[in-house]
Protein backbone atom coordinates (compact mmCIF):
# COMPACT_ATOMS: atom_id res chain seq x y z
CA UNK A 1 0.00 0.00 0.00
CA UNK A 2 1.26 3.37 -1.31
CA UNK A 3 1.51 5.55 2.02
CA UNK A 4 2.26 9.24 3.32
CA UNK A 5 5.14 8.64 4.23
CA UNK A 6 6.15 6.96 0.74
CA UNK A 7 4.70 9.75 -1.35
CA UNK A 8 6.38 12.38 0.81
CA UNK A 9 9.92 10.30 0.39
CA UNK A 10 8.95 9.65 -3.65
CA UNK A 11 8.36 13.47 -4.29
CA UNK A 12 12.13 14.00 -2.40
CA UNK A 13 13.78 11.44 -4.64
CA UNK A 14 11.97 13.80 -7.88
CA UNK A 15 13.46 16.66 -6.43
CA UNK A 16 16.71 15.54 -5.90
CA UNK A 17 16.48 14.33 -9.40
CA UNK A 18 15.86 17.46 -11.16
CA UNK A 19 18.54 18.79 -8.94
CA UNK A 20 20.88 16.46 -10.31
CA UNK A 21 19.38 17.50 -13.79
CA UNK A 22 19.71 21.33 -13.22
CA UNK A 23 23.41 21.09 -11.97
CA UNK A 24 24.11 19.10 -14.89
CA UNK A 25 22.37 21.38 -17.42
CA UNK A 26 24.16 24.00 -15.74
CA UNK A 27 27.45 23.22 -18.24
CA UNK A 28 25.58 26.38 -20.02
CA UNK A 29 26.44 28.67 -17.33
CA UNK A 30 29.95 26.91 -17.34
CA UNK A 31 30.88 26.87 -20.99
CA UNK A 32 29.38 30.81 -20.92
CA UNK A 33 31.98 31.21 -17.78
CA UNK A 34 34.64 30.42 -20.38
CA UNK A 35 33.83 33.03 -23.42
CA UNK A 36 36.99 35.02 -22.87
CA UNK A 37 39.09 32.56 -21.02
CA UNK A 38 39.39 29.75 -23.84
CA UNK A 39 37.77 32.37 -26.62
CA UNK A 40 40.73 34.23 -27.73
CA UNK A 41 39.46 35.47 -31.09
CA UNK A 42 36.29 36.85 -32.56
CA UNK A 43 35.58 33.54 -34.53
CA UNK A 44 36.06 31.28 -30.94
CA UNK A 45 33.85 33.29 -29.06
CA UNK A 46 30.94 32.79 -31.77
CA UNK A 47 31.56 29.19 -31.53
CA UNK A 48 31.37 28.74 -28.13
CA UNK A 49 27.78 31.10 -27.77
CA UNK A 50 26.46 29.56 -30.56
CA UNK A 51 27.36 26.14 -28.62
CA UNK A 52 25.42 27.37 -25.57
CA UNK A 53 23.07 28.96 -26.91
CA UNK A 54 21.31 25.61 -28.37
CA UNK A 55 20.61 24.82 -25.11
CA UNK A 56 19.94 27.51 -22.76
CA UNK A 57 16.31 27.07 -22.96
CA UNK A 58 17.03 23.72 -21.46
CA UNK A 59 18.85 24.90 -18.14
CA UNK A 60 16.13 27.93 -17.40
CA UNK A 61 13.08 25.38 -18.20
CA UNK A 62 14.88 22.65 -15.50
CA UNK A 63 15.06 25.35 -12.86
CA UNK A 64 11.59 26.37 -12.85
CA UNK A 65 10.38 22.76 -13.11
CA UNK A 66 12.41 22.50 -10.07
CA UNK A 67 10.82 25.01 -8.59
CA UNK A 68 7.64 24.45 -9.52
CA UNK A 69 7.97 20.53 -8.22
CA UNK A 70 9.28 22.00 -5.12
CA UNK A 71 5.96 24.34 -4.62
CA UNK A 72 3.74 22.03 -5.40
CA UNK A 73 5.18 19.08 -3.62
CA UNK A 74 6.80 21.10 -0.49
CA UNK A 75 5.06 24.42 -0.46
CA UNK A 76 6.16 25.47 3.21
CA UNK A 77 9.90 25.38 2.33
CA UNK A 78 8.86 27.50 -0.85
CA UNK A 79 6.47 29.73 1.33
CA UNK A 80 9.78 29.96 3.38
CA UNK A 81 12.60 29.92 1.55
CA UNK A 82 11.52 32.02 -1.90
CA UNK A 83 9.19 34.42 -0.03
CA UNK A 84 12.03 35.18 3.18
CA UNK A 85 15.47 34.34 1.43
CA UNK A 86 13.78 36.27 -1.60
CA UNK A 87 17.00 38.75 -2.20
CA UNK A 88 19.15 35.16 -3.47
CA UNK A 89 16.60 34.65 -5.46
CA UNK A 90 16.05 37.73 -7.21
CA UNK A 91 19.63 37.72 -7.47
CA UNK A 92 19.36 34.23 -9.38
CA UNK A 93 16.23 35.19 -11.58
CA UNK A 94 18.24 38.51 -12.36
CA UNK A 95 21.90 36.74 -13.85
CA UNK A 96 18.88 34.25 -15.96
CA UNK A 97 17.58 37.59 -17.23
CA UNK A 98 20.75 38.64 -18.04
CA UNK A 99 21.32 35.70 -19.80
CA UNK A 100 18.10 35.50 -22.29
CA UNK A 101 18.43 39.41 -22.66
CA UNK A 102 22.00 39.10 -23.85
CA UNK A 103 21.51 35.85 -26.34
CA UNK A 104 18.39 37.77 -28.00
CA UNK A 105 19.91 40.92 -28.53
CA UNK A 106 23.76 40.50 -28.85
CA UNK A 107 23.56 40.32 -32.44
CA UNK A 108 20.61 42.85 -33.40
CA UNK A 109 21.09 45.49 -35.83
CA UNK A 110 21.13 48.82 -33.93
CA UNK A 111 23.05 47.47 -30.41
CA UNK A 112 24.54 50.32 -29.06
CA UNK A 113 25.55 48.48 -25.79
CA UNK A 114 28.01 46.42 -28.71
CA UNK A 115 28.37 42.85 -29.00
CA UNK A 116 31.22 42.32 -25.97
CA UNK A 117 28.47 44.17 -23.05
CA UNK A 118 26.30 41.36 -23.43
CA UNK A 119 29.04 38.86 -23.14
CA UNK A 120 30.17 39.98 -20.11
CA UNK A 121 26.46 39.53 -18.69
CA UNK A 122 26.68 36.54 -20.21
CA UNK A 123 29.88 35.49 -18.12
CA UNK A 124 28.90 37.29 -14.97
CA UNK A 125 25.47 34.40 -15.13
CA UNK A 126 27.87 31.47 -15.70
CA UNK A 127 29.69 32.64 -12.45
CA UNK A 128 27.22 34.33 -10.57
CA UNK A 129 24.26 31.89 -11.10
CA UNK A 130 25.75 28.36 -10.33
CA UNK A 131 27.59 29.80 -7.75
CA UNK A 132 24.63 31.89 -5.74
CA UNK A 133 22.77 28.49 -6.49
CA UNK A 134 25.22 26.68 -4.78
CA UNK A 135 25.06 28.75 -1.83
CA UNK A 136 21.72 28.41 -1.45
CA UNK A 137 21.92 24.75 -1.29
CA UNK A 138 24.72 25.30 1.15
CA UNK A 139 22.32 26.63 3.90
CA UNK A 140 20.47 23.06 3.96
CA UNK A 141 23.45 21.93 6.06
CA UNK A 142 23.97 24.83 7.89
CA UNK A 143 20.70 26.14 8.46
CA UNK A 144 18.84 29.71 7.50
CA UNK A 145 17.84 32.20 10.20
CA UNK A 146 13.34 31.64 9.99
CA UNK A 147 10.36 30.86 12.20
CA UNK A 148 7.32 29.05 11.12
CA UNK A 149 3.69 29.66 12.74
CA UNK A 150 1.16 27.30 11.01
CA UNK A 151 -1.49 29.06 12.99
CA UNK A 152 -0.70 32.29 11.86
CA UNK A 153 -2.60 31.22 8.63
CA UNK A 154 -5.99 32.28 10.29
CA UNK A 155 -4.97 35.80 11.11
CA UNK A 156 -6.69 37.61 8.53
CA UNK A 157 -5.14 40.77 9.26
CA UNK A 158 -1.47 39.28 8.59
CA UNK A 159 -2.03 35.22 7.32
CA UNK A 160 2.01 35.03 7.15
CA UNK A 161 3.01 31.52 8.40
CA UNK A 162 6.97 32.03 7.84
CA UNK A 163 8.84 35.12 9.05
CA UNK A 164 12.68 35.95 8.31
CA UNK A 165 14.19 36.51 11.39
CA UNK A 166 16.54 39.24 10.01
CA UNK A 167 16.76 42.07 7.62
CA UNK A 168 19.05 40.18 5.42
CA UNK A 169 16.94 38.09 3.94
CA UNK A 170 19.30 35.06 2.67
CA UNK A 171 21.72 37.77 1.89
CA UNK A 172 23.58 36.47 5.45
CA UNK A 173 24.73 33.30 3.95
CA UNK A 174 27.51 34.51 2.58
CA UNK A 175 28.89 34.88 5.70
CA UNK A 176 28.92 31.42 6.34
CA UNK A 177 32.02 30.08 4.97
CA UNK A 178 30.90 26.41 4.16
CA UNK A 179 27.90 27.87 2.31
CA UNK A 180 30.37 29.91 0.02
CA UNK A 181 32.46 27.21 -0.27
CA UNK A 182 30.01 24.52 -1.46
CA UNK A 183 29.20 27.82 -4.36
CA UNK A 184 32.17 27.48 -4.96
CA UNK A 185 32.58 23.78 -5.82
CA UNK A 186 29.14 24.07 -7.83
CA UNK A 187 30.45 27.12 -10.14
CA UNK A 188 34.05 25.32 -10.72
CA UNK A 189 32.20 21.74 -11.75
CA UNK A 190 29.74 23.62 -14.04
CA UNK A 191 33.05 25.63 -15.39
CA UNK A 192 34.77 22.21 -15.70
CA UNK A 193 31.47 20.49 -17.58
CA UNK A 194 30.77 23.49 -19.78
CA UNK A 195 34.59 23.36 -21.37
CA UNK A 196 33.75 19.36 -21.64
CA UNK A 197 30.19 20.19 -23.59
CA UNK A 198 32.26 22.24 -25.89
CA UNK A 199 34.56 19.80 -26.93
CA UNK A 200 32.16 17.60 -27.56
CA UNK A 201 29.93 19.96 -29.33
CA UNK A 202 32.00 22.19 -31.58
CA UNK A 203 34.60 20.99 -33.78
CA UNK A 204 37.90 23.16 -33.52
CA UNK A 205 41.11 21.89 -32.68
CA UNK A 206 42.70 25.08 -31.40
CA UNK A 207 39.76 26.18 -29.68
CA UNK A 208 39.84 22.66 -27.95
CA UNK A 209 43.33 23.18 -26.92
CA UNK A 210 42.49 26.00 -25.00
CA UNK A 211 38.98 24.36 -23.34
CA UNK A 212 41.26 21.12 -22.32
CA UNK A 213 43.68 24.39 -20.48
CA UNK A 214 40.89 26.10 -18.84
CA UNK A 215 39.71 22.20 -17.47
CA UNK A 216 42.60 21.59 -15.72
CA UNK A 217 42.31 24.79 -14.04
CA UNK A 218 38.23 24.51 -13.28
CA UNK A 219 38.96 20.94 -12.04
CA UNK A 220 42.03 20.99 -10.43
CA UNK A 221 40.39 23.54 -7.68
CA UNK A 222 36.83 21.57 -7.90
CA UNK A 223 38.52 18.53 -6.51
CA UNK A 224 40.17 21.12 -3.56
CA UNK A 225 36.81 22.28 -2.95
CA UNK A 226 35.28 18.63 -3.23
CA UNK A 227 36.98 17.96 -0.84
CA UNK A 228 37.13 20.57 1.88
CA UNK A 229 33.30 20.70 1.53
CA UNK A 230 32.65 16.68 1.75
CA UNK A 231 35.41 16.52 4.64
CA UNK A 232 33.33 19.26 6.09
CA UNK A 233 29.69 17.58 5.51
CA UNK A 234 31.12 14.37 6.93
CA UNK A 235 32.06 15.74 10.21
CA UNK A 236 30.06 18.79 11.04
CA UNK A 237 26.60 18.47 13.27
CA UNK A 238 23.72 17.78 11.91
CA UNK A 239 19.94 18.70 12.33
CA UNK A 240 18.64 15.28 13.05
CA UNK A 241 14.75 14.60 14.24
CA UNK A 242 13.25 12.16 16.61
CA UNK A 243 9.92 10.45 16.58
CA UNK A 244 7.78 13.43 17.90
CA UNK A 245 8.89 15.45 15.56
CA UNK A 246 11.50 17.29 17.10
CA UNK A 247 14.55 18.88 15.64
CA UNK A 248 17.65 18.65 17.61
CA UNK A 249 21.68 18.82 16.78
CA UNK A 250 23.33 15.36 16.34
CA UNK A 251 27.12 14.98 15.97
CA UNK A 252 28.50 13.99 12.35
CA UNK A 253 24.78 13.13 11.53
CA UNK A 254 25.47 13.14 7.94
CA UNK A 255 28.11 11.04 8.02
CA UNK A 256 25.76 8.40 9.71
CA UNK A 257 23.15 9.06 7.48
CA UNK A 258 25.67 7.75 4.77
CA UNK A 259 26.35 5.15 6.50
CA UNK A 260 23.01 3.99 7.44
CA UNK A 261 21.60 4.56 3.58
CA UNK A 262 24.59 2.51 1.83
CA UNK A 263 22.46 3.25 -1.50
CA UNK A 264 23.02 6.97 -1.35
CA UNK A 265 26.98 6.34 -0.74
CA UNK A 266 27.30 4.48 -3.18
CA UNK A 267 24.97 7.21 -5.40
CA UNK A 268 28.14 9.43 -4.65
CA UNK A 269 31.24 7.18 -5.04
CA UNK A 270 30.14 6.51 -8.40
CA UNK A 271 28.83 9.72 -9.30
CA UNK A 272 32.29 10.86 -8.19
CA UNK A 273 33.99 8.58 -9.87
CA UNK A 274 32.27 9.56 -13.39
CA UNK A 275 32.84 12.71 -13.21
CA UNK A 276 36.70 12.43 -12.43
CA UNK A 277 36.86 9.50 -15.17
CA UNK A 278 35.19 12.39 -17.64
CA UNK A 279 37.46 14.61 -17.04
CA UNK A 280 40.60 12.48 -16.85
CA UNK A 281 39.58 10.46 -20.85
CA UNK A 282 39.39 14.61 -21.76
CA UNK A 283 42.51 15.11 -20.63
CA UNK A 284 44.48 11.78 -21.06
CA UNK A 285 43.27 10.92 -24.64
CA UNK A 286 43.87 12.74 -27.18
CA UNK A 287 40.94 13.56 -29.41
CA UNK A 288 38.65 12.30 -27.03
CA UNK A 289 35.64 14.09 -26.83
CA UNK A 290 32.65 12.60 -24.94
CA UNK A 291 34.21 12.94 -21.56
CA UNK A 292 30.43 15.30 -20.98
CA UNK A 293 28.94 11.98 -20.98
CA UNK A 294 30.65 10.30 -18.08
CA UNK A 295 31.18 13.51 -15.86
CA UNK A 296 26.77 14.99 -16.86
CA UNK A 297 25.70 11.65 -15.57
CA UNK A 298 28.03 11.23 -12.32
CA UNK A 299 27.02 14.69 -11.55
CA UNK A 300 23.27 14.18 -12.07
CA UNK A 301 24.41 10.85 -9.08
CA UNK A 302 26.40 12.74 -6.66
CA UNK A 303 23.56 15.79 -6.37
CA UNK A 304 21.08 13.26 -5.92
CA UNK A 305 23.06 11.70 -2.74
CA UNK A 306 23.61 14.94 -1.68
CA UNK A 307 20.03 15.71 -1.41
CA UNK A 308 18.86 12.40 -0.23
CA UNK A 309 21.42 12.53 2.61
CA UNK A 310 20.68 15.73 4.12
CA UNK A 311 16.57 15.03 3.55
CA UNK A 312 16.23 11.14 4.60
CA UNK A 313 17.14 9.25 7.87
CA UNK A 314 15.34 11.57 10.43
CA UNK A 315 16.72 15.00 8.90
CA UNK A 316 15.67 18.29 8.65
CA UNK A 317 16.25 19.54 5.19
CA UNK A 318 15.44 23.24 5.81
CA UNK A 319 16.94 23.79 9.23
CA UNK A 320 16.16 27.01 11.10
CA UNK A 321 19.11 28.62 13.19
CA UNK A 322 16.31 31.07 14.58
CA UNK A 323 14.10 28.03 16.09
CA UNK A 324 14.76 24.40 15.46
CA UNK A 325 11.37 23.62 16.71
CA UNK A 326 10.55 25.51 13.08
CA UNK A 327 13.21 23.64 11.07
CA UNK A 328 11.44 22.14 8.00
CA UNK A 329 11.57 17.93 7.67
CA UNK A 330 9.83 15.99 4.50
CA UNK A 331 6.72 14.96 7.18
CA UNK A 332 5.90 18.94 8.26
CA UNK A 333 6.35 20.65 5.01
CA UNK A 334 4.68 18.62 2.68
CA UNK A 335 1.49 19.18 0.35
CA UNK A 336 -1.47 16.90 2.06
CA UNK A 337 -1.37 13.03 0.75
CA UNK A 338 -4.17 13.67 -2.01
CA UNK A 339 -1.95 16.30 -3.91
CA UNK A 340 1.18 14.14 -3.55
CA UNK A 341 -0.80 10.73 -4.63
CA UNK A 342 -2.40 12.89 -7.65
CA UNK A 343 1.04 14.37 -8.98
CA UNK A 344 2.71 11.79 -8.47
CA UNK A 345 0.83 9.80 -11.25
CA UNK A 346 1.15 12.87 -13.02
CA UNK A 347 4.84 12.03 -12.88
CA UNK A 348 4.66 8.97 -14.60
CA UNK A 349 4.90 10.93 -17.76
CA UNK A 350 8.35 12.02 -16.78
CA UNK A 351 10.33 9.27 -18.54
CA UNK A 352 8.31 9.97 -21.54
CA UNK A 353 9.39 13.84 -21.93
CA UNK A 354 13.06 13.10 -20.86
CA UNK A 355 13.50 10.36 -24.10
CA UNK A 356 11.66 13.35 -26.24
CA UNK A 357 14.12 16.22 -25.01
CA UNK A 358 17.29 13.32 -25.54
CA UNK A 359 16.09 12.05 -28.99
CA UNK A 360 15.77 16.42 -30.16
CA UNK A 361 19.45 16.33 -28.80
CA UNK A 362 20.73 14.10 -30.34
CA UNK A 363 19.39 15.37 -33.95
CA UNK A 364 20.50 18.89 -32.91
CA UNK A 365 23.88 17.54 -32.10
CA UNK A 366 24.33 14.67 -34.59
CA UNK A 367 26.84 17.19 -36.21
CA UNK A 368 29.45 19.28 -34.49
CA UNK A 369 29.23 22.98 -34.69
CA UNK A 370 32.10 24.69 -36.92
CA UNK A 371 32.36 28.01 -38.56
CA UNK A 372 31.19 26.92 -41.75
CA UNK A 373 27.91 26.06 -40.19
CA UNK A 374 27.85 29.36 -38.57
CA UNK A 375 28.06 30.91 -41.89
CA UNK A 376 25.34 29.37 -43.56
CA UNK A 377 22.70 29.49 -40.63
CA UNK A 378 21.25 31.86 -38.00
CA UNK A 379 24.04 32.41 -35.20
CA UNK A 380 23.35 34.76 -32.04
Amino acid sequence: MITYEFLQNYWWFLISLLAGLLVFLLFVQGGNALIFLAGRSERERELILNSTGRKWELTFTTLVTFGGAFFASFPLFYSTSFGGAYWVWVLILITFVLQAVSYEFQGKAGNILGKTTFRVFLTLNGCLAPLLIGTAVGTFFTGSAFYVDKSAVGVIAAPTISRWANGWHGLEAVANPFNVEFGLMVMLLTVSLGAMYLINNIDDDKLAQQLRRSLVYSFGLFLVMFVVVLGQILTMDGFAVNASGEVYMESYKYLQNFLSMPVVLALLLIGAVLVVAGVATTLLRKGFTRGIWLSGPGTVLAVMALFMVVGYNDTSYYPSTADLSASLTLANSSSSEFTLRTMAIVSLIIPFVLAYIAYFWRQMDKRSLTTEELEKGDKY
